[in-house]
């Protein structure tokens, strides 16, 4: 009888594990409620949607077909719509019990809008309040005069991944409906300002350029390094073979577009336009906090700057070039100082440091990737447990 009713139980297990891995999909979501289509097609032609399924912890407060009218009368551009729409994802979850029990009745909550760094101080933030008869009004924090913009109803809420939720019209802001520009995403002239030109004459004179505006179509990241970062590089970079150039310099863009909430959601391995085939050429970007890191297990830069990030282009700054292990021997930087092997012996006092970290290498196969490793293990940890949740049910069956 044990054995029957654990049956049972391990499916819903198998269940649980399976339905905590699904990420969401907001236009899937919406898809199934007509009366938000022109919302939703927005949040497509936006590219909020992406951003959105990348978030594991967001509000979205959907309007219909009529206040979405409303707000395309207005005329504005899509870049300025995109700022309105942004004011109406939050970044936390808010189902339909949360929002009827907030502290003390009222609370504030950050935006995507606020995420983006477009609006400036706490412009893109949105109070929500629990009023008197059931009723929870939100009301931007830049237009306190607002008090019509209510909750309706609730969409789909998945507990506490994402909560989608009906309002009763747009949230109207003086600051995301501001006049805004079309952003230049000519890669070849946003290399040219801002601190990136020492690179971009690296870049042109290599001829690695072209490499990096043939993806722009497909979506590019390139990270660059600053004018100072440039000039001490310089020595070493003279050493190489123009092959070896090119494959420092291809290092600095990865193939893909990748705003700064992704950046700041991922850790681990990423391909750049200098991987092909065996040749690896991958970083790791890890992040502390509001920062992110770089590692290539030779360096450690961190992000600085943005100068552009505007899906299909990301330019940002980093601190220090990005020194590929194929190409130099890897050894971690003095301020990030790695565990000795278990049974290593310690250098007597006086001992010869290894100076030739930065030199070109001849072979990188012998580095030591744990860092890799980790990732590969905690990447994979969700399999194991399901294979695990598997074998016992298996067990089971035949006892």
């Amino acid at each position: 009888m044990k054995t029957t009713s654990a049956i049972p139980l391990c499916f819903l297990l198998l269940i649980f594990l399976s339905t905590t891995t699904n990420a969401h999909n907001i236009t899937h979501i919406l898809a199934k409620n007509p009366e938000f289509s022109t919302f939703n097609h927005y949040l497509t032609l936006t590219h909020l949607a992406g951003e959105i399924n990348r978030r594991q912890t967001i509000t979205v407060c959907a309007v219909d077909n009529a206040a979405m009218s409303a707000l395309i009368a207005k005329g504005l551009s899509l870049v300025t719509i995109k700022n309105v729409l942004s004011l109406h994802v939050f970044a936390d979850y808010f189902g339909s019990k949360k929002l009827h029990e907030v502290t003390k009745g009222s609370t504030s909550t950050a935006t995507m809008y606020q995420a983006t760094g477009e609006a400036p101080g706490t412009t893109g933030y949105v109070h929500i309040t629990d009023v008197k008869g059931g009723k929870v009004r939100f009301t931007p924090e830049d237009n306190p005069t607002q008090t019509d913009v209510v909750y309706v109803k609730s969409i789909l809420e998945m507990p506490y991944n994402i909560s989608v939720i009906q309002i009763s019209e747009i949230l109207q802001s003086p600051e995301a409906e501001a006049p805004t520009s079309a952003p230049d995403l000519n890669l070849t002239s946003l290399l040219q300002r801002d601190g990136c030109k020492a690179f971009y004459n690296l870049l042109s004179t290599s001829g690695a350029i072209g490499t990096f505006l043939s993806t722009v179509d497909g979506g590019v990241t390139v990270f660059c390094p600053s004018a100072t970062a440039v000039a001490a590089f310089a020595p070493k970079y003279k050493n190489l073979t123009a092959e070896e150039k090119t494959s420092v310099l291809l290092y600095h863009g990865v193939p893909t577009y990748n705003s700064m909430g992704m950046l700041r959601s991922s850790n681990g391995l990423m391909n750049t336009l200098a991987t092909e085939g065996a040749n690896k050429y991958d970083f790791t970007v890890k992040n502390d906090g509001e920062d992110v890191k770089l590692k290539t297990k030779v360096v450690t830069a961190a992000v600085t700057g943005t100068v552009i990030d505007e899906e299909p282009v990301a330019l940002y700054k980093i601190d220090k070039v990005l020194l590929p292990r194929e190409l130099f021997k890897g050894t971690v930087e003095a301020d990030e100082p790695a565990p000795a092997p278990k049974g290593a012996k310690k250098k007597k006092k006086g001992a010869k440091e290894d100076d030739d970290a930065d030199s070109p290498a001849s072979d990188s196969s012998d580095d030591d990737d744990s860092d890799d490793v980790a990732d590969q293990k905690a990447s994979s940890g969700e399999r194991l447990a399901s294979s695990a949740v598997m074998a016992a049910c298996l067990l089971l069956a035949f006892i």
